[in-house]
């Protein structure tokens, strides 16, 4: 009499070698994909190599003037220590919703 030969086989020894491969390799690729490039973030600078970003006075408005240039009439420069440096930055986000006066104070914008 013949006896039923009995399936010993794990699941991964179903698959081929190949095949477990490439299911491997496509979920790390997946993974990557989906949480391994959330660091990379893209940040805009404010102004360009050589420029440096100037505020207008009494409003939100920005601008940038060359290094080798002082700001023109209606505009100042950022108080140190509070100069945008990035666009969304800390001080990028501040200076929407504050200004200088005539005098070079920091007010709310009306």
């Amino acid at each position: 009499m013949i006896t039923p030969r009995t399936n010993s086989r794990t699941a991964a020894g179903l698959w081929p070698e190949k095949t477990r491969i490439a299911a491997v390799l496509a979920s790390a690729i997946a993974v990557l994909s989906l949480t391994g490039c959330a660091g990379w973030e893209y940040r805009e600078n404010v102004c360009s190599s050589g420029e440096y970003p100037v505020l207008a006075v009494g409003s939100t408005g920005s601008a940038c003037v060359s290094d080798k240039e002082e700001p023109s009439a209606g505009y100042a420069r950022y108080p140190e220590g509070k100069v945008p440096q990035e666009v969304g930055d800390k001080w990028d986000v501040y200076w929407e919703t504050h200004t200088l006066d005539e005098d070079g104070k920091t007010v709310d914008v009306p």
